[in-house]
């Protein structure tokens, strides 16, 4: 009897698991679906399209190493060799932090421009696609390439949607993916106020980049004083290890207890101080 029992019940967990695998499930993502990485948008926004996350990667490892490396070799301690391995490894990500920061605020000044093309061409007569295609010779230095791969594509395929997919990770900007999807809406159900909808997003622009270009004017100068806060101890702290007996109280268990917990300190308060003072940021909601 217990034998049937449990035969029985095998029989019906395995009955109820094939019905389970049989029901409907939700589609599987395909790569080129899923939405990219943190590092490979930041990668993006700075321009930076040659490398890759996992060079970028190597790059910060490389570098820390070599930081640590010539310190160790210069005050032959290794916490503080350490330390300055940590802050040469995130050079690289803060350098290109800094990039897309400065891409985005060029970007912001040219936009009304590209808008003001896009809605010349459209009062013109033109078709959206030989609209944005012109755009690789009339438009932006900047973002010439990228209007011109989007020609390409376009003549290629004749995928109008598809071309601008590749059109928005190209731009890796948040205007730029709200001037795609307004094309993309007015492509796929027409309208007549296309052109009026662009002078005015390019109106908008125009406001926006100069109230952001007063604000962070204004702001600079206190980021700059926080930067120097932060880095003045650490330079401070590199021109000390030339002594030895501050080698040697560095590498005694309190001392390297005092390293970490000012590097803690350091890294809290600056990141406290950007969030405080930091502007809001356009997102990339519709990428």
């Amino acid at each position: 009897m217990t034998v049937s029992g449990g035969l029985l019940g095998l029989v019906l967990g395995v009955g109820l698991l094939l019905a389970w695998r049989s029901g409907p499930r939700a589609p599987q993502r395909r790569d080129a679906d899923r939405r990219p990485g943190r590092r490979h948008q930041l990668l993006a926004e700075a321009g930076l399209t040659g490398i890759n996350g996992a060079q970028l990667v190597a790059l910060q490892v490389a570098l820390g190493m070599v930081a640590a490396v010539l310190v160790l070799v210069t005050t032959r301690t290794v916490t503080i060799s350490g330390v300055f391995g940590v802050f040469g490894a995130a050079v690289p990500h803060l350098m290109v932090r800094r990039l897309a920061a400065k891409r985005r605020a060029d970007l912001r000044e040219i936009w009304p421009e590209v808008v003001d093309n896009l809605a010349s061409a459209v009062r013109a007569g033109l078709s959206l696609p030989e609209a944005l295609a012109a755009l690789a010779v009339r438009g932006p230095e900047v973002l010439r390439p990228a209007f011109a791969r989007f020609a390409a594509d376009h003549r290629s395929t004749g995928r109008f949607s598809d071309a601008l997919d590749r059109l928005k990770d190209d731009l890796a900007d948040p205007v730029g993916d709200r001037i795609v999807e307004t094309l993309r809406v007015a492509r796929e159900v027409g309208g007549s106020d296309l052109g009026r909808v662009l002078r005015t997003l390019s109106a908008f622009l125009r406001e926006d980049a100069r109230a952001r270009a007063e604000l962070e004017t204004r702001q600079g100068w206190v980021v700059q004083a926080a930067r120097l806060a932060v880095a003045a101890p650490w330079v401070v702290l590199l021109l000390l290890a030339t002594q030895q007996q501050t080698l040697a109280a560095y590498d005694s268990p309190v001392g390297t207890a005092l390293l970490v917990g000012g590097g803690a300190v350091c890294v809290a308060a600056y990141r406290l101080m950007l969030r405080i003072g930091r502007l809001p940021q356009d997102l990339r909601v519709l990428q």
